[in-house]
């Protein structure tokens, strides 16, 4: 973490200012559920159109999540995916990164968009979803479950999972944070995963790495991320 100002924040306070901020820039609410429970979109297939094939032949690496990937507020050279490649690049790691952000995904919005990440054929998927579901209080059970889903439809589809954990703030309540941060490690253990415990390790809260906003990376912040995914991702291919 840094040794600005923001360190001298109370905790709980830090983590409100996360929350507020967070919601505030997803953007999309979410649906009524329908007579089963789940949101009526849920079931619904993938929105996007047709993968325009490329002649870039290496294996794909497809980053799938939410406003944390897509790249809230900046450009679509600074997301953290866009860093990803050019640090695969320089490591002489040769895959394709493409990017299947979408901001305001929650898990089950997401898991509708699954056939569109396996459109790419990807060879790995980075796996950063959930953060929409526990700001917004949604029930953890359906979160796991749809993110177990997913996780079973891209291995199913070929591709090699890389889960990627997320935090909440402290102030929604300790049960709750409890059982939301427990969800990674118990899916990475149940499917045999690789997890990266924090997606935004030392770079949630620190000022100079993150847009007004106050939670979403600016470029800074989205190169220290790639960075990160992409010591793990190393390690991981290597092994």
């Amino acid at each position: 973490m840094s040794g600005s100002s923001e360190a001298l924040l109370p905790l709980g306070f830090r983590f409100f200012v996360l929350a507020v901020a967070l919601a505030a820039g997803c953007g999309q609410q979410e649906p009524a559920p329908g007579p089963s429970g789940e949101p009526e979109w849920a079931a619904e297939p993938a929105s996007g159109g047709a993968v325009v094939p490329d002649l870039d032949a290496r294996p794909v690496l497809v980053a799938f999540g939410d406003s944390l990937t897509a790249g809230h507020r900046v450009g679509s050279d600074e997301t953290y995916p866009a860093f990803l490649q050019k640090e695969l690049d320089r490591r002489g790691i040769e895959f394709r990164v493409v990017n299947e952000g979408v901001s305001g995904d929650t898990t089950a919005r997401a898991l509708s968009r699954v056939d569109t990440v396996l459109a790419h054929n990807p060879a790995w998927v980075v796996l950063a979803l959930g953060a929409n579901d526990g700001l917004r209080g949604l029930p953890l059970d359906a979160m796991e479950r749809n993110l177990g889903r997913m996780i079973a439809r891209l291995e199913e589809g070929g591709a090699e999972v890389f889960l990627a954990g997320m935090m909440l703030p402290r102030n929604y309540g300790p049960d709750y944070v409890r059982q939301f941060e427990a969800v990674y490690p118990r899916l990475a253990e149940e499917h045999g995963l690789s997890l990266l415990p924090f997606l935004l390790e030392n770079v949630a809260m620190v000022r100079e790495l993150n847009n007004r906003d106050g939670i979403h990376p600016n470029g800074k912040g989205n190169e220290v991320v790639a960075r990160q995914v992409a010591d793990a991702f190393e390690r991981l291919v290597g092994e």
